[in-house]
C-alpha cells in the first residue's frame, strides 16, 4: 500500500507531491555522489497545505514525510518514492522516525517557546534519513509572536530540511509565511470516495458508511467516528432536535443550556482519561513517592501542567460545540434546499420530517438568517466569549 493510499479525492495534489518526492530523491542522490542539483526541481524548502476541515491537509502532509524518508530498494530500479512498506514509510506513518516531528497541539494555540524549539530542531542535520521534516498540523494556531519565530526558519533554512504547515485556508497564515511557501489546496473528498474507503479500509458495513459519509458531507474523520461510535451518533440526534425545541424563550435558554452541557461533558469525559495520567507520570517523574508529598521546588511544575490541562479542557469544549453548530448548519442548510427546490442531495435525510416541517413553515430569508445565527455564534467562541452566553444568542436567534 502506498502513501498515498490514505488521500481521499486528491488526485491533483497526489500527482504534485508525488512528483516532488521523485525529484527530492534525486536530489539526495546527486548529493551524495557530490554532483549539482537536478535542474527544473518541484522540491522546496517549505510547503503549505490548505482546505476545509475534513480534507485530510494534514494526512497529506505526513504521506509526503513519509515519501521523502522512503528507503525502498525499488527506488534504484525506477520506482517512485513511498512505497509505505519500507522502514522509513513505516516508521513516519506511526510517527516513530527520528528525523520526522509531527506537531499538533490539543491547545488554543501554539505559543513562542514551542516554536522556538522546533526551529532549533530544524537546524539539526538528519540523524539517520534522508530529510529533516518538520510538520506543523495547526499552522493556523501559531500565535503572532510564534508565526515571526518561524517566519526567520522558513527565510534561511537548512539545507536538508523541510517544513511542511497545514492550515484551513491562507489567510489563517501570516503573509510573510505563506509567501515562502509551495501551496498546496485540498478540496472535500466526495461523500461516494468517503463512503469507500470506510468500507474498502474500516470494514464498515457499505449502508452504514454512506449514511455517516452523507451526513458529515465529506468529512472522513467525522464520518469515521459517526459510523463507529454510538455516543457521536446519539449526540447528533440531540442537535438535530434542537430546531424544533426554539419556539419560545423558555425553550431556547433550555436548549442552550443543555448543548454547552454536553460538550463541557465531552471535555470531562477526555479529562478524566488524559489528566490522571499526566499528573501521575509528572509526579513520578519528579521524585514524588507513591501517595507521598512532592519534593521541594517542584510546586512551578506541577501547576504548569494543570495550567495546560485546564486549557486542553477549554479547548475540547469548543471542539464539541464546533461539531454541534457544524451540524446545526448542516440541517438549515437542508432546509433551505427544500425551500429553494435545489437537486443537491440532502444530508440529513434521517431527520426529513423535521426538515420539511421547518421549510414548510418558514421562509428562504429566515432560513439564511438562522445559518448566519449559527456562523455568528462559531465566530463568538473564536473570540473567546463565554459559551452559555453565545449560544443563547445563537438559540434567541433562531426562534420561530
Amino acid at each position: 500500500m502506498a502513501v498515498w493510499d490514505d488521500l481521499v479525492g486528491q488526485a491533483k495534489v497526489e500527482e504534485q507531491l508525488a512528483a516532488a518526492a521523485r525529484d527530492a530523491d534525486a536530489l539526495v542522490t546527486a548529493h551524495a555522489a557530490g554532483g549539482p542539483d537536478p535542474e527544473g526541481s518541484k522540491m522546496t524548502h517549505a510547503w503549505l497545505f490548505t482546505g476545509p476541515p475534513g480534507s485530510g491537509r494534514a494526512t497529506a502532509a505526513r504521506a509526503f514525510a513519509a515519501a521523502l524518508q522512503c528507503v525502498s530498494p525499488d527506488r534504484a530500479l525506477g520506482g517512485a518514492p513511498g512505497c509505505g512498506f519500507c522502514d522509513g514509510c513505516h516508521t513516519t506513518l506511526v510517527g516513530t522516525h527520528a528525523d520526522v516531528e509531527i506537531v499538533r497541539t490539543d491547545l488554543l494555540s501554539i505559543g513562542v517557546k514551542e516554536t522556538r524549539s522546533l526551529v532549533r530542531r530544524a537546524q539539526l542535520s538528519p540523524a539517520g534519513g534522508r530529510w529533516q521534516v518538520i510538520v506543523l498540523e495547526d499552522a493556523d494556531r501559531l500565535t503572532e509572536g510564534a508565526g515571526n519565530v518561524l517566519l526567520k526558519a522558513v527565510e534561511e533554512p537548512a539545507p536538508r530540511t523541510v517544513w511542511l504547515l497545514c492550515a484551513p485556508s491562507l489567510e489563517d497564515v501570516l503573509p510573510t509565511i505563506r509567501s515562502r511557501c509551495r501551496h498546496l489546496s485540498l478540496r472535500t473528498p466526495s461523500v461516494e470516495a468517503v463512503a469507500d474507503v470506510l468500507v474498502r479500509r474500516d470494514g464498515i458495513d457499505p449502508e452504514a458508511a454512506h449514511t455517516a459519509a452523507r451526513a458529515t458531507q465529506g468529512h472522513i474523520d467525522r464520518a469515521r467516528r459517526l459510523a463507529t461510535d454510538e455516543r457521536a451518533r446519539a449526540r447528533r440526534s440531540v442537535v438535530l432536535k434542537l430546531p424544533l425545541r426554539v419556539e419560545d424563550v423558555g425553550g431556547c435558554l433550555k436548549a442552550a443550556q443543555e448543548l454547552v452541557d454536553a460538550a463541557a461533558e465531552d471535555a470531562k469525559q477526555v479529562a478524566e482519561e488524559v489528566d490522571v495520567k499526566e499528573t501521575e507520570d509528572l509526579k513520578a517523574a519528579l521524585g514524588a513517592a507513591q501517595g507521598g508529598r512532592m519534593p521541594r521546588g517542584t510546586a512551578g511544575a506541577m501547576k504548569e501542567l494543570e495550567e495546560r490541562q485546564k486549557r486542553r479542557r477549554t479547548r475540547t469544549q469548543r471542539d464539541s460545540l464546533d461539531l454541534a453548530l457544524t451540524d446545526l448548519t448542516g440541517f438549515y442548510r437542508d432546509v433551505l434546499a427544500l425551500q429553494l427546490r435545489s437537486r443537491s442531495a440532502l444530508a440529513n435525510t434521517d431527520v426529513r420530517d423535521a426538515l420539511e416541517r421547518i421549510a414548510r413553515d418558514t421562509t428562504p430569508e429566515r432560513t439564511l438568517r438562522r445559518i448566519e445565527a449559527v456562523l455568528a455564534c462559531r465566530e463568538a467562541l473564536d473570540r473567546n466569549v463565554a459559551p452559555l452566553l453565545a449560544v443563547e444568542a445563537m438559540t434567541m436567534a433562531l426562534r420561530g
